[in-house]
């Protein structure tokens, strides 16, 4: 049977874990309600931003509709409990999150090809690209751990067009967006959020002294 103390840490890492998806989910609607809804209601700052939408629509609706499966799967994905209990379920759903991040990264470069937002957009795209093929590659060989730790990389990256429109409302922030800026921007948000994740991956490592 296992003692108080060895039950602390796993209780401890639920208690994180649960936290961070609310936060997660919280900016998810927050971005939602002030980013998407008011640009469908045609919200006067965006007027010309969503006549670039509506003109992209061909290539935006796969880029949205496989960015959207990846960015919910991420969740039920990372589950233990639920991988344990469906592992089939749980490759099906991977091999589709794969999927999905190929056909949004290159919808999303061939989206800002010939504007001054690609550099930040290729950057990103790569980066989703490189973490969800580590990912797969170590889950092939059966890399548990490795697997693991590429798949939050790959959804930190994934998450990264959550983060990025936090901001949109700013006027100040938004009025930069059709200029290099947003690929400083988009670049910026791709390397905090993974070196976030390398310092939270390796905290035990960081933070425990040898003796």
């Amino acid at each position: 049977m296992a003692t108080s103390a060895q039950l602390a840490p796993s209780v401890d890492r639920f208690r994180f874990k649960t936290a961070l998806w609310i936060f997660l989910g919280l900016t998810t609607l927050f971005v939602f309600s002030t980013s998407e809804v008011l640009l469908v209601t045609n919200y006067p700052m965006y007027h010309a931003y969503r006549l670039q939408v509506i003109a992209d629509r061909g290539l935006l609706i796969p880029h949205v509709l496989f960015g959207a499966i990846a960015l919910l799967s991420g969740p039920v994905q990372f589950s233990s409990r639920f991988r344990q209990r469906h592992l089939k379920f749980h490759r099906v759903l991977g091999r589709a999150y794969v999927v999905s991040v190929f056909i949004g990264a290159i919808t999303g470069i061939a989206l800002a090809a010939g504007r001054p937002g690609l550099p930040g957009t290729f950057m990103q795209a790569a980066a989703w690209i490189v973490c969800t093929t580590a990912a797969f590659l170590t889950a092939r060989n059966r890399q548990v751990i490795q697997h693991r730790q590429w798949m939050v990389r790959s959804y930190a990256v994934t998450f990264t067009f959550v983060s990025s429109r936090v901001l949109n409302l700013w006027p100040r922030y938004w009025s930069h967006l059709g200029d290099a800026f947003a690929a400083v921007g988009v670049i910026a948000f791709t390397l905090v959020s993974l070196l976030v994740v390398d310092i939270g991956l390796n905290w035990r490592e960081l933070t425990t002294r040898r003796g």
